[in-house]
């Protein structure tokens, strides 16, 4: 053990010697290995930022949402839009929630756009009449206050929960629960605030919202006789019944819109966490595209090194040749060179852990993320480093053991 050890110094302090008498060129090596180091930690950290982000919007829509929504119809040729057919009803969101086994929770949807007063000022925004289930469905939380009730829509109460959006720009930092406003010259009264949820998958500002009872939206948020619904926004009881709980609401509903065989849907059911999956999937592409250009630049690095050695092997044949001649094995010859391409490797590894710390910040305002650097990126890259000046420094350290003694002495 001990005489190992000896021997490990006396390869460190000769290698360490070696590589110090051509500084600029190892230097040079080094930073090639750094750069690829450095890329790779930031492309790790970029993919990991971007799986939590897409986690947390996968989280954000809903609680095993399925998104039924009054759809478009072929009239004479002619498409009509979404939300256009009038035949989505509360009597389908009760008959849902009754007959589809597989459904928790059912909120029928109201949308419309209202101009809401304060005592302060004025804000344009959604208004969306909900059922209490809708909160939970979508998983808004309450900051203050509380959500309406049950009661409050049976009743039809002109009673609202107001995002931070809304809040900010009719309240500022006031806090708005008891507050009344008027939203169709109407007086309403604030009696809850939904935590901030920030921007949908698709960009909306998801706090710039009001939510009142369906009830109350149907009746005075919009023109007389309009008693239909936008959506039904269900929850299914576990992920994996997603697929079934949709086939089974698209076999009710046709049933109940009396639609034959062959006829298009007057609704459609929509599945927002497709978009967010698409995005994972794009963005797992993106990274792996990334990590491919960075091995790329691994392997442009460990040629550097490969060069360093080989010149450095044709600059010391002498030194080799009187090493071989006075019975130095050829496996030593192959483990000292191996020591110096590792060294360097290991120097440039170094570095561009350094950089990747000193680079992140930069990268954060970059892309908009978070980013974390896992500690295991540190071990992984110092790993790769190593395996780069091993596999890359052993053809110039066989070629070193392998020079014949008499040709490297006779050599200039």
């Amino acid at each position: 053990m001990l005489r190992a050890l000896r021997l490990a110094v006396v390869l460190f302090g000769q290698s360490v010697r070696s590589l110090a008498r051509h500084r600029g060129r190892t230097t040079l090596s080094a930073v090639g290995i750094a750069i690829a180091i450095a890329a790779v930690v930031w492309v790790v950290a970029i993919g990991i930022a971007g799986a939590e982000r897409a986690a947390a919007l996968l989280q954000d829509l809903g609680d095993n949402l399925v998104w039924v929504e009054a759809g478009s119809r072929n009239v004479a040729g002619v498409r009509t839009g979404s939300k256009s057919t009038s035949t989505l009803t509360l009597g389908d969101a009760e008959a849902i929630l009754r007959e589809v086994p597989y459904v928790q929770s059912v909120s029928p949807q109201v949308d419309g756009n209202v101009q809401i007063v304060s005592a302060q000022s004025n804000w344009s925004t959604r208004s969306r009449g909900i059922a209490p289930a809708y909160v939970a469905i979508k998983r808004f939380s309450i900051a203050a206050g509380a959500l309406f009730n049950d009661e409050d829509v049976q009743l039809g109460r002109n009673v609202l929960v107001m995002g931070q959006t809304v809040r900010q720009r009719l309240f500022g930092a006031d806090n708005p629960v008891g507050q009344i406003v008027r939203m169709n010259g109407q007086p309403f009264e604030v009696v809850g605030l939904l935590a901030p949820k920030g921007q949908s998958a698709t960009g909306t500002d998801q706090d710039d919202v009001v939510m009142v009872p369906y009830s109350t939206a149907n009746r005075k948020l919009r023109p007389a006789g309009q008693t239909w619904l936008d959506d039904i926004v269900c929850s299914a009881a576990r992920p994996d019944l997603i697929e079934a709980t949709t086939a089974q609401i698209t076999a009710l509903v046709r049933e109940r819109h009396r639609i034959a065989p062959g006829q298009d849907d007057d609704f459609n059911i929509r599945h927002p966490e497709e978009v967010v999956k698409a995005q994972m999937a794009a963005s797992e592409t993106f990274s792996t595209l990334l990590l491919v250009i960075a091995s790329v630049a691994l392997l442009v690095g460990g040629i550097g090194i490969m060069n360093v050695m080989l010149a450095s092997v044709s600059e010391r044949r002498r030194e080799i040749g009187v090493r071989l001649a006075i019975g130095a094995k050829p496996r030593s010859i192959v483990l000292q060179f191996l020591v110096e391409a590792v060294l360097v490797s290991l120097f440039g590894g170094g570095l561009g852990l350094a950089a990747s710390l000193a680079g992140s910040s930069i990268l954060e305002h970059a892309v908009g993320w978070s980013l974390r650097i896992p500690i295991e990126s540190f071990v992984v890259a110092f790993a790769f480093s190593a395996l780069v000046g091993v596999l890359f420094g052993y053809l110039p350290a066989r070629l070193a053991s392998r020079l014949d003694p008499v040709e490297a002495l006779s050599s200039d």
